[in-house]
């Protein structure tokens, strides 16, 4: 296993080769290697020339340097850009944090008990510099506001010191360029549901004379980075996951609505494929004997692995819907199979109907959500990867022709159809703006009750249909 040090450096030349030392002298644990990545942020005070020769002395570090001052966050990011390590591990340059507790910071991640491990300076660590009263409070009170935004209990959310599994980490876009990063992780995190664990740090802090850089403004940004990402649901950098994940992320209004029409289709066995990040599951699972969340990106395998960890009625599960060899085991196993928002992503959505009917008891219900109507098919389906939207009659005769009697099917959010046709077909947009989302998701409760009074069709499509008896003509001639 492989520890990645990423070291953001700005103007420290006299500690600068210090800390480095103290970094490649640390512990780490059994059998782990550590590779530094050192992003020199346009320094001027002569710290890249000792960088360049202390990398030329060690040819295994890797050493960048932004041409302009872009902050600690831009370089941070950079760095996360070059990580090779299973764990990232963000190190100052400036011997504030002692590297002789990688090993403590590093335990609950090989423990497999977190994905985020952060050092606190508050808790009952080995020793602390007593340092400036309002600076603490200045923190301590940022970190308050943080954990009230994003439901966390954190005692240290300013902390260098944070652990990443270096997949996670990369899957999670970086906005920030300065100081802002430390709050942008944290409510990222919350919002991705990572398992969070703190330490205790020591920690030798300095004075501004000696050097500390991070000021009472960048307290004031910290909390607009706070209100930013408390509104906008930005947690997942390309090409991870499709776009309709994070979207639905934001939306939590919606998603009760759409489970509200989803619920009295389910039996007491379960299965949903596409289950991504549990959006549909975390709502729909309760009283179920069993619930079975199945995906095929390991990113999302992971975060339903954490999200129900401790829920004994819901089983997580690899499948990928179109590999018909990991459907192995589950013939004949449930009431219900849930395939919500996937047949739009499949090359050939006949054979993905063919493995969900085997998976049905006698009698079993399937309920499809896909997108309706192909007359609003435009950049907005193409930048979520649809390869098509369905009419009901279309989706209906799908279902038949693959061994299903659809027994209810009806279109969904008619208030939506006009701002897709907007966005996707007259402006031409990839994206619809997570705030214009939110504010969609805020006013719900209105929508739902006008839904039924427009003439249109909406914009999503469910259909509920039963396990025919027998195979039509089209699989027995198959």
């Amino acid at each position: 296993m492989k520890l990645s040090i990423l070291i953001p450096v700005y103007n420290e030349r006299t500690v600068v080769e210090r800390c480095l030392l103290q970094v490649l002298a640390a512990p780490l644990p059994e059998n782990m290697e550590r590779e530094l990545i050192l992003v020199d942020d346009c320094s001027t005070d002569g710290t890249f020339a000792i960088l360049e020769r202390f990398a030329a002395e060690h040819p295994d570090l890797k050493l960048y340097r932004h041409e302009r001052n872009r902050g600690k966050g831009a370089a941070v990011r950079t760095a996360i850009e070059q990580a090779g390590g299973d764990f990232s591990l963000i190190q100052d340059a400036d011997l504030e944090y002692d590297p002789s507790e990688y090993p403590k910071l590093m335990k609950p991640l090989l423990d497999g008990h977190a994905d985020a491990v952060f050092g606190s300076r508050y808790l009952s660590g080995e020793q602390r510099r007593v340092l400036l009263f309002w600076h603490t409070m200045l923190n301590q009170g940022l970190t308050l506001i943080a954990n009230m935004f994003c439901n966390l209990n954190l005692t240290d959310m300013e902390t260098c010191y944070k652990v990443f599994r270096t997949d996670l980490l990369k899957s999670i876009p970086i906005r920030s360029d300065r100081f802002g990063f430390e709050p942008e992780i944290v409510m990222k995190s919350a919002k991705r549901k990572l398992r969070i664990y703190e330490v205790p740090i020591s920690y030798h802090g300095r004075t501004y004379e000696e050097g500390k850089k991070i000021g009472w403004k960048d307290g004031v940004k910290a909390l607009l980075v706070v209100l930013r990402f408390w509104l906008i649901d930005d947690l997942y950098a390309q090409p991870y996951g499709r776009g309709v994940i994070d979207t639905l992320t934001g939306t939590p209004q919606y998603l009760s609505w759409l489970c509200g029409k989803l619920r009295p289709h389910l039996g007491d066995t379960v299965l949903e494929i596409g289950a991504g990040i549990g959006n549909f599951a975390g709502r729909l699972m309760s009283r179920r004997l069993l619930y079975v969340a199945a995906e095929a990106d390991p990113l999302r395998l992971h975060a339903l692995r954490n999200r129900f960890l401790r829920t004994p009625n819901v089983e997580v599960r690899r499948l990928d819907p179109e590999a018909a060899e990991d459907f192995a085991g589950l013939g004949g196993r449930f009431d219900t199979v849930l395939c919500l928002n996937v047949l739009e992503y499949v090359e050939d959505p006949g054979p993905v109907l063919d493995r969900l009917r085997g998976t049905l008891k006698a009698g079993g219900t399937l309920v499809v959500l896909v997108p309706n109507g192909p007359f609003l098919y435009g950049s907005l389906d193409r930048s979520l990867g649809h390869k098509r939207r369905y009419r009901r009659a279309q989706a209906a005769a799908l279902l038949e022709s693959h061994g299903f009697q659809v027994e209810k099917a009806y279109s969904l959010n008619k208030p939506g159809v006009v701002p897709w046709l907007a966005y996707s077909r007259l402006l031409g947009s990839r994206r619809i703006s997570k705030l214009v989302l939110k504010l969609f998701d805020k006013t719900v409760w209105f929508w739902r009750r006008i839904d039924g009074l427009m003439p249109w069709p909406g914009l999503s499509l469910i259909l509920a249909a039963r396990k025919s008896a027998f195979p039509t003509a089209s699989q027995s001639a198959g």
